[in-house]
């Protein structure tokens, strides 16, 4: 008897260390690629921001925080406040295309759900430079665009589109759309359509259950589907040399130039430090209205 007990205590204890390691074992792998291929290369940035570029590029290890007094130069913040501009007015045209798009794929019969996600997804099926490489031929005065206006007779002579600020707005619009819409389409999915009928039959117009019911509800979708368009938007710098011609600067391209023309690494550092600086903070931020949100409907539940 005492053997069998030995025996059972032995094949318990084995199998509560098995337990004990199993979730190590799955977190393993995960957890190596990010500190590969993640935790490194920003400690390594961290790092590289707080040093000295030498004589020739490169880093010397001198620790400096000139890196970051740079960032207040009248040049640089022209720079990032043109990146932030240009991303905050790329993700509002975002969010008023991609709100009522979300909507009307939420509310179709659910055999056609996929079939619209799946067109909303279809632009990323295609390789990033030849979408943008599209939108050359589109907006250049010989292009589509200006082809068919002259030929409806709207306009007599090519009008000037591409190089332009609304011309990058429009090609980062194109590009990250369907960040948007995915997320909105998650939030406004989970709406249950009888509380805005029930809104609508007791006497509330159409533009208050759309500011009351749909809008709160799918608040967190809205703040995910922001950063997902935001931050992509400031660190891009294909579409601002592209379609933009290389006028409009973004805080990617000035990033890209001070890795690979300038070769001042330190101060390129300090700005992708800024960068990820404005993504933790847009995190933060989305992550405390969620909360919120989910507080507020496990308020108005009980």
């Amino acid at each position: 008897m005492s053997l069998i007990a030995l025996r059972r205590t032995s094949g318990g204890s084995s199998m509560r260390s098995a337990r004990r390691w199993a979730p190590v074992a799955l977190l393993g792998p995960g957890s190596l690629y990010l500190a590969a291929l993640f935790m490194i290369p920003v400690g390594l940035i961290v790092a590289y921001a707080f040093l000295t570029r030498g004589r020739f590029g490169g880093v010397v290890p001198e620790v400096t925080f000139e890196n970051f007094a740079r960032l207040v130069e009248p040049v640089y913040l022209s720079v990032i406040g043109t990146s932030l501009a240009t991303a905050a007015i790329t993700t509002a045209l975002a969010l008023l295309l991609g709100f009522p798009t979300a909507y009307i794929i939420s509310r179709m019969p659910r055999r056609w759900r996929t079939t619209a996600l799946i067109l909303v997804l279809l632009p990323f099926w295609t390789n990033f430079l030849i979408r943008t490489y599209a939108w050359i031929i589109l907006l250049n005065d010989a292009g589509w665009v200006n082809g068919a206006l002259i030929g409806v007779g709207l306009i007599d002579e090519p009008l000037r589109m591409l190089y332009t600020q609304p011309a990058v707005v429009t090609g980062l619009l194109y590009i990250y759309l369907p960040l948007m819409v995915l997320p909105l389409y998650s939030a406004i999915e989970r709406i249950d359509p009888s509380l805005e009928e029930a809104a609508i039959n007791l006497g509330a117009s159409r533009w208050r259950v759309f500011r009351t019911i749909s809008i709160p509800l799918a608040m967190p979708g809205i703040l995910t589907g922001c950063v997902f368009v935001f931050v992509p938007t400031m660190a891009n710098f294909v579409i601002p040399e592209l379609i933009g011609g290389g006028k409009t600067l973004l805080l990617g391209n000035l990033i890209r130039d001070q890795f690979l023309k300038a070769r001042d690494w330190p101060f390129g550092s300090a700005l992708a430090l800024v960068l990820t600086a404005v993504l933790v903070i847009l995190l933060v931020l989305q992550a405390r209205a969620a909360s919120r949100t989910d507080r507020g409907e496990a308020r108005e539940d009980s």
